[in-house]
């Protein structure tokens, strides 16, 4: 599917009069590897936004409590729209009376490595892997770094779609969770949620 057709929903719930939030312009996703971003979103209700470079698109899931670096802990996982790939660079602050109104940094950004295989051990495309239902790959972040997966545990024909996103290994008594929201920093600038939210971008 085109990023056109990916981004119609996404492009449909914002007013790019109002928002600074990136439009999306059609690009190639080129060769290197794939992108991740976590952002912080501080709206109606503070959440983590977890973003996974799909070809030209960020496939996206609010994360409420966050990714964890322990793997005794299992997120809720919600899917939202697909973003541009230029969402990975977006921090500062939506007006409030438009969707996801409130403020946002970008607390993780790096590439991940798919490592989704089928029961054979032959590699399975991490679009297809998702398809399926579960998805493991390693993330090369500033933060965030070793192997995930995402498992969907409820589809969404009677109720909302639901995934668990864990860090795989071995339970440690010394996981370090997540960080406090509201004093973690961004990677790309620095700043604090206040901190945005004070300067207004």
């Amino acid at each position: 599917m085109a990023a056109e057709d990916r981004l119609r929903t996404y492009r449909g719930k914002r007013d790019f009069e109002r928002t600074r939030e990136p439009s999306g312009q059609p690009r190639g996703s080129g060769d290197e590897e794939p992108h991740f971003v976590v952002q912080i979103h501080d709206a109606r209700r503070m959440h983590f936004d977890f973003r996974l470079q799909i070809d030209d698109v960020l496939k996206s899931w609010s994360v409420p409590k966050g990714p964890s670096t322990d793997p005794g802990d299992k997120r809720l996982a919600v899917p939202t729209e697909d973003h541009p790939l230029e969402y990975e660079d977006f921090e500062g602050v939506i007006p409030k009376d438009e969707y996801g109104g409130g403020t946002v940094i970008v607390w993780d950004r790096g590439t991940y490595e798919p490592l989704s295989h089928d029961r054979g051990g032959r590699p399975v495309g991490f679009a297809e892997s998702l398809e399926r239902g579960h998805a493991t790959f390693r993330l090369h972040g500033t933060k965030l770094h070793g192997e995930y997966a995402l498992t969907r545990f409820r589809t969404g024909a009677d109720e909302e779609e639901a995934w668990l996103l864990v860090r795989k290994g071995p339970a440690r008594s010394d996981g370090h969770g997540t960080p406090d929201p509201r004093r973690a920093r961004s990677v790309r600038t620095g700043r604090t949620l206040a901190q945005v939210a004070a300067d207004g971008e």
